[in-house]
């Protein structure tokens, strides 16, 4: 095959770019091969990656970007969160579960990872979409980048893709269905069509995050972390934690309160959990629809009642149902660390920290159970309570992790109940 060479003379004048002491004038030659078709061959690989992956989203825009992480074709629902930081303990919530996380907040990746931060002992995302990735980590914990990190964990993620358009495209039309891929091979129309050919509502998500077995859990919020720590009571109250999707720092904010807990899968018998004579029940976070998962309302109806309750995001909307309520889907959900809620029992506003895409309707609750809080940005049901049940819940996550501390409260609240319905006893 035929080459041919172009020499490129570069001469730069010392005295245009020095003002002192200019050293002599230099040339520099560059010669590239070129072939037949005018390509370039022999040259060093260029210093940056071109773009390899596509999201293709249900209503057909096709976003190019950069791939990092693991490669594939992966389908899920695309919501976009507001949080500044913890984007590890955003990957390793299982309240993601069959969701792609865009993050709203550009830079992503520059404190790399550490063990000591996550939510749960997978990733249960889809994949992540950011804007740019960092090319350098700068944290003292930091142990691995967040690429290699999501690679081992078989997790896509994408990155120099318009992140201000996308989010704007889901708050005016909802949460799209999308498809991510590394594969070449696969046309736009064929991951339209993968899109267009799955849905999350109906799908029962928690039975994939949830534990097999009964455990004890022990740990509690490290002290260089511990927080709000005066005034607890030093009683130990028995508490059982179904795991809908359940989040560790859940777990080591009620510890740190004084608790036993052990932690039940999401289909332990309302029996089982009665037999071991529990103070209170705590129903967690988990993904998906409540109305997918009948038999953990079944459960959550037989217990109420019996012994105090406190329901966290997807145990809020199982609270709700239970009570005879109904659940919606919201056009985008919430997700982040910065939503304003308002106690109406006291009128204090708690900076929360959010994740679900299900929210309940208040209008539809029976007569007896009071909404204590509501999110400032859209007045939805935020949480729960029935005196007379023993019953709270809130909608967002008091543990805030990430997120602001505003919330902790609520498990102070949980223990007082415990010790009030045990003085009653």
């Amino acid at each position: 095959m035929g080459m041919k060479a172009v020499d490129f003379s570069l001469r730069i004048n010392p005295s245009i770019c020095f003002t002192q002491n200019p050293p002599k004038p230099f040339s520099k030659l560059i010669r590239c091969s070129l072939s037949p078709d005018g390509a370039a061959t022999g040259l060093a690989e260029r210093p940056w990656k071109l773009a390899d992956a596509r999201l293709v989203l249900e209503d057909g825009s096709v976003w190019r970007a950069k791939s990092f992480g693991a490669s594939g074709t992966q389908v899920g629902e695309v919501v976009f969160n507001t949080s500044l930081t913890g984007y590890q303990e955003i990957l390793t919530d299982p309240s993601y579960a069959g969701q792609f996380v865009l993050m709203t907040n550009p830079h992503i990746g520059n404190t790399g990872v550490n063990f000591d931060d996550e939510e749960s002992s997978q990733c249960f995302l889809a994949g992540l979409v950011i804007r740019s990735l960092s090319i350098t980590t700068s944290n003292w914990r930091c142990a691995e980048t967040l690429g290699d990190y999501l690679a081992e964990r078989n997790i896509m993620g994408i990155y120099d893709v318009d992140t201000r358009a996308i989010t704007r495209r889901l708050r005016q039309d909802g949460s799209l269905i999308g498809v991510l891929s590394t594969e070449q091979s696969k046309p736009d129309k064929e991951l339209l069509e993968l899109s267009r050919s799955w849905d999350i509502v109906g799908i029962d998500l928690i039975s994939g995050v949830s534990c097999n077995a009964p455990y004890e859990w022990v740990d509690k919020t490290k002290s260089e972390w511990d927080f709000n720590s005066n005034g607890r009571d030093r009683e130990t109250y028995r508490v059982i934690a179904y795991d809908f999707g359940i989040k560790h720092n859940i777990l080591r904010r009620v510890a740190s309160y004084g608790c036993q807990i052990t932690v039940v899968p999401s289909t332990w018998p309302a029996a089982e959990t009665l037999k071991m004579k529990p103070d209170g029940v705590l129903f967690s976070n988990g993904p998906g629809d409540p109305s997918a998962v009948p038999y953990a309302v079944e459960t959550v109806k037989e217990i109420l009642g019996k012994v105090p309750v406190f329901g966290i995001c997807m145990g809020h909307q199982l609270l709700g149902q239970a009570l005879g309520g109904k659940t919606f889907k919201m056009k985008f959900g919430h997700h982040g660390g910065n939503h304003p809620v308002r106690n109406l029992r006291n009128g204090r506003v708690e900076i929360s920290a959010q994740n679900h895409n299900y929210a309940v309707d208040p209008a539809s609750l029976p007569e007896g159970v009071e909404v204590t809080h509501v999110n400032l940005n859209d007045r939805s049901c935020a949480g729960l309570a029935y005196p007379a049940l023993n019953i709270m819940s809130l909608q967002y996550h008091p543990e805030a992790s990430p997120g602001p501390h505003d919330s902790d409260c609520a498990f102070r609240e949980f223990v007082e109940l415990m010790k009030l319905t045990k003085q009653a006893a």
